[in-house]
């Protein structure tokens, strides 16, 4: 993954050392932030708290089918809250961060909530006494890590010019990917204890880490805000924004210039046609991410080992397809890939949705059968790798939309349109799966939102508003 710069020719030697190191930089932010969504929300944390949840549930008497259900309402219920916290917060941040000139103070303040969200996941324990608690420390966490990206991802402009950008962004996500790809195989192998008491390879939790308390896994949580901590030091080090002249410094002032372009949007059809379809379908990608290794745990019974080993793969083909995505991006635009990306997930959408452990689209499966295993682990690498590029592809595109004055209010606005409806993907789930008192009906509003995002798209130029 090679760095790519401004023209040699304009900098002298240390200058272009500097640039090399701002971009290398930039990609350290998300090998650093990408854990708390892999080991977090997706693969390890996420799957524990269902499992727990539901043995919740089944102690106060329900039935395990419906336990299953409560469970996974209430896991969305969380990423819902957290999720309005973000959108009615991160274009009024990223106004006011832009009427400052200043974003890396916002950047450190966020980092905190992500470290103290994360280690106080260690609390959550396997008598489910914490659930709530560990619903509350997840949200700071993820709102954390969802507002640094917002800052971070509004340096991209600044580093190459349009033809590098989706070089750049696609290797920032296959560095993020390969992060954590790295960390979920040291917290498999070292920590996240399985059925036995022992790690996927049959060694005891490190640091003697107890089994019966779930320690091994529980561990999760402080290990994600470990690994923040180290890998975050090349970003401080390394990256240095531009400073900009502070205007109107208030936030009344960037309420006010806030407001004056969102007015603008139903003019800037291009901009107005893209926030839609990606408030849409990053919505369902993001769904889809947060409920994939439940689905595992509820549908096909897969133990947390088994789950992270579904996390292995995505993350392997996400790092492979975002790199490879980042060049397609360069070479066609951004609007084409993520129209490639958009339609492969609604074709997996449809396959995990007519799967079961008995079952694969009505066609019955012999009892034991290994089919839905292998199925769900192929589905996984396919969503990894299309959900990468569709990320990448789609913070490329906001690029060519975003004013070079105003990078970071854009960013916040992009962030509204993927946060203005969190709730919708994960609230869908939770009303399909509470109607149905079925995890696996549940996905089947995730198809519909993918559809709505690419019809959406047929408005968005390929160039953005620089066309």
């Amino acid at each position: 993954m090679s760095s790519v710069v401004p023209e040699p020719a304009v900098l002298t030697q240390d200058a272009l050392r500097a640039a090399r190191r701002r971009i290398h930089g930039w990609w350290a932010f998300d090998w650093a932030s990408q854990p708390y969504f892999t080991l977090g929300l997706t693969f390890i944390f996420g799957p524990y708290f269902a499992a727990v949840a539901t043995e919740a549930f089944m102690a106060q008497g329900l039935a395990e089918q419906v336990a299953d259900a409560r469970a996974q309402s209430l896991w969305s219920l969380g990423q819902t809250v957290a999720g309005v916290i973000i959108a009615l917060c991160a274009p009024i941040l990223g106004a006011f961060a832009d009427n400052t000139g200043r974003r890396m103070p916002w950047i450190v303040l966020f980092s905190l909530f992500y470290v103290l969200g994360a280690a106080a996941m260690w609390y959550t324990l396997p008598d489910g006494s914490f659930l709530i608690g560990a619903l509350i420390a997840f949200g700071i966490g993820l709102i954390g890590a969802e507002f640094t990206t917002i800052f971070t991802n509004s340096m991209l402009p600044e580093l190459g010019d349009e033809s590098a950008i989706g070089t750049l962004s696609g290797n920032g996500f296959a560095w993020g990917y390969l992060g954590g790809v790295v960390a979920l195989f040291v917290m498999l192998i070292f920590f996240a204890e399985g059925e036995s008491g022992r790690t996927f390879v049959g060694l005891e939790p490190a640091l003697g880490l107890d089994p019966e308390a779930r320690e091994g896994t529980r561990f999760v949580g402080p290990f994600i805000a470990i690994w923040y901590v180290v890998f975050m030091i090349p970003f401080f080090l390394w990256v240095r924004e531009p400073r900009r002249a502070a205007t109107h410094a208030s936030f009344g002032a960037a309420l006010g210039d806030l407001w004056g372009t969102v007015k603008s949007l139903p003019g800037r059809v291009s901009l107005f046609a893209y926030l839609g379809s990606s408030m849409f379908y990053r919505d369902a990608l993001n769904a889809l991410y947060g409920f994939g290794g439940t689905y595992a745990v509820l549908v096909l019974n897969w133990s947390v080992t088994q789950v992270g080993i579904f996390g292995i793969i995505g993350a392997v083909t996400s790092a492979l397809a975002t790199w490879l995505g980042g060049k397609a991006d360069s070479a066609l635009g951004p609007k084409p890939v993520i129209v490639g990306a958009i339609v492969t997930l609604i074709a997996v959408c449809a396959v995990i949705l007519g799967m079961s452990r008995e079952s694969l689209w009505g066609i019955a499966l012999a009892e034991g059968s290994g089919v839905p295993d292998v199925v769900f682990y192929i589905c996984g690498a396919i969503i990894g790798g299309a959900g990468g590029v569709l990320q990448s592809a789609s913070r490329s595109m906001m690029c060519r939309h975003a004013p070079p004055t105003r990078p970071t209010e854009a960013f916040g606005l992009y962030a509204l349109s993927g946060k203005a409806t969190a709730f919708l993907g994960p609230a869908l789930i939770g009303l399909t799966t509470w109607a149905t008192e079925s995890a696996r009906l549940g996905m089947a509003p995730l198809i519909g939102l993918f559809v709505v995002g690419l019809v959406l798209l047929v408005w968005v130029r390929p160039e953005g508003e620089k066309a």
